[in-house]
């Protein structure tokens, strides 16, 4: 995995626990329209189908990238 820098003094930027659609789990980053944000693990671990290919995750960001895109950045998967 990348490693992620992050901004401390940052207000935008921020560790999230977040549900991921997608099919791919090799992936470093994920746009903005594969992750929602969720209050809490136990929330997103209730909410998680992996057959389905929705998965529990906690993510940085959002950042932009060069494209212009918003993007979350994968920290870690929650099983």
């Amino acid at each position: 995995m990348p490693r992620i820098i992050i901004d401390p003094e940052s207000s935008a930027l921020a560790e999230r626990v977040a549900l991921i659609r997608t099919r791919r789990t090799d992936r470093a980053r994920y746009p903005e329209g594969c992750v929602t944000i969720v209050t809490d693990e136990a929330l997103a671990r209730a909410s998680a189908a992996p057959e389905a290919g929705l998965h529990a995750a906690v993510v940085y960001g959002p950042s932009t990238s060069s494209e212009g895109q918003r993007l979350y950045y994968l920290v870690r998967w929650i099983e």
